[in-house]
């Protein structure tokens, strides 16, 4: 396996300088002229004034305002970041030894930086208040639903891990709140195809082979909603939140199913009540059977009138 370059400027705010390989063939004069063309987001105003500051550079260090193209080299630099909202939510800790953390990622907080979630997530938080450069996520959650999350914290192990999710070898079970209907016999398994367009928020679900599959059961009922437990077979985009769409029943706090809506990036109101539960899985490394439970709860189910409200 190729052993990934060290990048030549530390870590900042948790995150790794970004990289880019400069191509083999152009007719720039200097990296800076690529680079104002290569990144048409950035001012050309910044780009002078990272290079003044020495904050561009490549393996031989800071690189000068006037420095020559160089075919098939790479630079690294800090992006700028995005002004953010806090999350005003912790982080749980469930568990956490040499090699893994379980935390509980509440609402509204995604698992990795993306877009303008950058500083407020869970992997830059874990790192920062952790001390824990190397964490990477096994998985990821959306950032609308809360629960268990797995992080490896060896960097030498951390293949092992995400090879179990991405082989299915992980059992999640997930618990949501919506309507409560009556007429819908359960359990019931959910097969359908889904898929998602880049650049198009919603994943939908469409005629063909199915792809996607999840065995949804009531537990219990009351004042016209129902507790569900949802057992994912497979893991597509939005995959639970659509399968319970499907069957009529939305969850709540949903803005994407059945309809999308505009939420305010600072709106921590009614969030989606869909809740990861329970990981189980066999260890790659010590080959004993592990379970992680969430300390969570589903605010519709236990103070539905402080969740509306």
């Amino acid at each position: 396996m190729r052993r990934r370059q060290k990048p030549p400027l530390p870590k900042r705010h948790g995150l790794d300088p970004a990289r880019l390989r400069l191509p083999e063939e152009g007719t720039w004069a200097t990296i800076r002229d690529h680079l104002v063309e290569r990144l048409p987001r950035v001012p050309a105003a910044r780009i002078d004034e990272l290079l003044a500051a020495g904050g561009i550079v490549d393996l031989d260090g800071p690189i000068a305002p006037d420095a020559p193209y160089l075919p098939g080299g790479a630079v690294w630099f800090h992006r700028d970041l995005p002004q953010e909202t806090d999350v005003p939510f912790e982080i749980t800790i469930v568990h956490r030894d040499d090699t893994l953390l379980v935390v509980d990622k509440p609402h509204f907080l995604s698992t990795i930086p993306r877009g303008q979630h950058i500083l407020q997530t869970a992997l830059v938080r874990l790192r920062r208040e952790l001390e824990l450069p190397d964490l990477i996520p096994a998985h990821r959650l959306d950032r609308a639903t809360a629960g268990l999350v797995l992080f490896v914290i060896d960097p030498a192990r951390r293949g092992a891990y995400q090879t179990l999710f991405h082989r299915r070898r992980v059992h999640k079970r997930y618990e949501a709140i919506a309507r409560y209907d009556p007429a819908l016999t359960l359990p019931r398994t959910v097969r359908s195809r889904i898929i998602k367009e880049r650049n198009i928020l919603q994943a939908l679900e469409v005629d063909g082979e199915p792809n996607a599959e999840t065995l949804v059961e009531l537990v219990e009922h009351r004042d016209g909603l129902g507790r569900y437990r949802l057992t994912p077979h497979t893991g597509r985009t939005h995959q639970l939140r659509l399968h319970m769409n499907g069957l009529g029943i939305p969850i709540l706090g949903d803005d994407f199913y059945p309809e999308l809506t505009d939420r305010a990036v600072d709106d921590f109101t009614r969030p989606l009540q869909l809740l990861a539960t329970t990981l189980e899985f066999t260890d790659p490394i010590t080959r004993e059977d592990r379970r992680f439970a969430t300390t969570r709860s589903l605010q519709a189910w236990t103070d539905p009138d402080g969740w509306a409200g």
